[in-house]
């Protein structure tokens, strides 16, 4: 996570650009969702999901030890929030969310090594 440090935004952070491209996918998936859930599980997994590059991006430039692994902390829990409503969706059977389910795997574990690097530093 050495890259992470040197991130000058928080668009440099590869944690971040996983998981802004979960969004993206995670809008594409839900569209075809049944109107009826526009309020519904749609709103829902949605706002989950843009819950987590939108807490990385705002614990990005805050100072101190504890206060950045906070917002990457609400991140995993955005992350864990999106998880329950991939697994509801395909079991209302609107369509397999596999591929979300392993693309949120993959941002869980980055953002795990990257929280781990900030507590672990000297800074």
């Amino acid at each position: 996570m050495a890259a992470q440090r040197g991130a000058k935004t928080f668009q440099d952070l590869v944690v971040w650009q996983k998981a802004h491209q979960l969004v993206l996918g995670v809008y594409r998936y839900s569209a075809a969702f049944p109107k009826s859930e526009v309020y519904g599980l749609s709103s829902q997994l949605r706002r989950a999901a843009v819950s987590v590059p939108a807490n990385i991006s705002e614990g990005f430039r805050r100072r101190g030890k504890a206060d950045k692994p906070r917002f990457l902390n609400i991140a995993q829990a955005s992350l864990e929030e999106c998880r329950y409503y991939l697994i509801l969706a395909q079991d209302l059977e609107y369509g397999p969310s596999t591929e979300f389910t392993e693309r949120l795997e993959e941002v869980s574990r980055m953002l795990t090594r990257y929280t781990d690097t900030i507590l672990n530093s000297d800074s």
